[in-house]
């Protein structure tokens, strides 16, 4: 074979995509055979117009009924990439409870998982007498008037920081419980009352458990140090309720600058190294 008989391979590039999905009618993210999902409506959007198999990595697998808004994903493909074009197509061919908001190309070391320093999340509540908005009921969960904000914001302090939050993770076998939490505070407007949460990663059900523990002290059922002494237990407790799935939403995840994507790829691989123990993984 002489040189110009020789084709030459072909070039591999990494997209980033941002990704918003109601997930009320989703069997969460994660691709699972016979059902519908997050991962497998867009994984077969993306090879028909691709015309080859896409595989997804993404930021945080989250449970089924859970929204996002700033969900990241990205994937290997070959040949010339354009984006405009790429986000229009999967407009067409993308069903309309989950949407490409953004594509474009990133640099190999770019790791939509590993790479991201933390995620954010939502979780919303009305205390409105008369329930959720009708346009609201998918992603607002009703509560009680009358909670005691003050005590609930005194409780969600309590858990800030680096701890083992065993007690507010459904187990996996070998996976840590070890997280940075970073933010956890609520706003109220009128009726919404909205938690705002973000941690370097967050184990499976733990969103919707801090939720649920900190709603029990607004209810005046539990006091701030009972929910900070949760940090002591080595297991879940039992005494912890998950909050519903459908006022949670992924709201936002960090990265580095590119500079910085290996070292970060480094970092979190060194302190997880179980597989899917990175992300919400089940939030």
């Amino acid at each position: 074979m002489t040189v110009e008989d020789q084709t030459p391979e072909p070039v591999s590039v990494r997209v980033r995509l941002d990704i918003s999905y109601d997930g009320t009618d989703f069997t969460g993210w994660a691709r699972q055979p016979g059902l519908r999902t997050v991962q497998g409506v867009l994984e077969e959007a993306l090879s028909k117009v691709r015309r080859e198999p896409i595989a997804l990595t993404v930021a945080g697998r989250t449970d089924a009924g859970v929204h996002a808004q700033g969900q990241v994903a990205h994937f290997d493909t070959h040949g010339e990439l354009d984006g405009p074009r790429l986000l229009h197509r999967l407009a067409r061919f993308l069903p309309k409870d989950v949407r490409v908001t953004g594509v474009r190309l990133v640099p190999p070391e770019f790791d939509a998982r590993f790479s991201a320093i933390r995620r954010h999340y939502a979780y919303r509540l009305t205390t409105a007498p008369y329930g959720a908005e009708p346009l609201q009921t998918r992603h607002v969960v009703p509560v009680r008037a009358g909670a005691d904000l003050e005590a609930m914001r005194a409780a969600s302090r309590k858990l800030l920081g680096l701890h083992d939050f065993a007690a507010f993770c459904r187990r996996r076998e070998g996976a840590t419980t070890i997280r940075e939490l970073q933010r956890f505070d609520w706003e109220q407007e009128g009726d919404l009352l909205t938690a705002y949460v973000s941690a370097d990663a967050f184990c499976w059900s733990m969103v919707r458990s801090l939720v649920g523990a900190v709603l029990s002290v607004g209810e005046g059922r539990r006091t701030p140090e009972w929910v900070g002494g949760l940090l002591d237990e080595r297991e879940r407790a039992s005494a912890v309720a998950v909050a519903p799935a459908h006022g949670l939403s992924l709201i936002a995840v960090d990265y580095p600058v590119d500079s910085e994507l290996a070292a970060r790829n480094m970092a979190t691989r060194e302190m997880r190294t179980v597989p899917d123990s990175t992300g919400c993984c089940g939030d």
